[in-house]
């Protein structure tokens, strides 16, 4: 019987560092496993790069700087570049890619959309994100309050945009992080629709609360949390772990609705 599935790759940016990310990315794309076959390549530690016959990519965090020139970097941009011109070439069945944290400061960084720079001090925890006037009207944030909330934990960010780069990729801001009236800091872009195809965030929308709960419960990573950030940080992410509003409701969401768009936009049949 001919296999009608989609085919979706897991770009694992990990870089073999034990992580909960690539679980929670593996079970969001398993759970439309009767319209998609999922297969997961390590791009960073063993240099796999997928071909360009798959239908969705979807780009994970991972750790380090995301200006390192390591042996993976220009196979792996030749990968996006090169689904980016077919995009921009065919009239039907396009590729449609989402890029997570690290991902997501490597291909700002490739399309010069703004400055990449290493932050003051870690970002960590479950924060408020803030709807762009575009991202108020994006498919993928619908859904979501105003703010949301999504789990951040990043060294690196984008900011400065270039608006003028920006528009000629026909780029929008969809949202950027919580305003801080303690400090004079720019505000980090936190998402980007590149294009109709490509989409992607700072923050982890693929994380899972029950999981994520279950593992900062464990007296070793409670720990590790406490004396890295403190227990008021600590114990204000496990509160809103269990708030159904903040982080449950943007696992549900955003990765979910991109993989389903996706499939529909393959589905679909071509207008003529």
């Amino acid at each position: 019987m001919k296999n009608d599935k989609l085919k979706l790759a897991i770009l694992d940016m990990n870089n073999d560092e034990p992580n909960q990310g690539l679980r929670c990315i593996t079970e969001i794309a398993n759970s439309f496993n009767a319209d998609v076959d999922v297969q997961i390549f390590n791009v960073r530690a063993k240099h796999e790069i997928p071909d360009t016959s798959f239908d969705i990519y979807i780009s994970s965090g991972g750790p380090g700087s995301p200006l390192e020139e390591g042996e993976w970097r220009k196979p792996y941009l030749n990968l996006i570049q090169d689904l980016w011109d077919f995009n921009k070439t065919s009239h039907h069945q396009k590729k449609s890619v989402f890029f997570i944290c690290y991902s997501f400061q490597v291909i700002c960084d490739y399309f010069q959309l703004g400055e990449i720079k290493p932050r003051r001090s870690t970002s960590f925890g479950i924060l408020r994100v803030h709807k762009t006037k575009d991202g108020k009207k994006d498919l993928l944030l619908s859904g979501l309050n105003d703010p949301f909330y999504a789990v951040d934990s990043r060294d690196w960010q984008l900011i400065q945009p270039n608006l003028k780069i920006f528009k000629s990729h026909g780029a929008k801001i969809l949202s950027i992080e919580k305003i801080r009236t303690h400090v004079e800091l720019e505000r980090a872009i936190m998402a980007v629709r590149f294009s109709e195809e490509f989409v992607g965030t700072q923050f982890h929308p693929e994380a899972e609360p029950i999981s994520m709960e279950a593992y900062f419960g464990l007296e070793e990573n409670k720990k590790k949390v406490i004396d890295s950030f403190g227990k008021e940080k600590y114990y204000q992410m496990m509160t809103r772990m269990d708030d159904p509003d903040k982080v449950a409701m943007t696992y549900k969401t955003i990765l979910p609705k991109f993989i389903q768009n996706a499939i529909i936009k393959v589905k679909q049949p071509v207008m003529s």
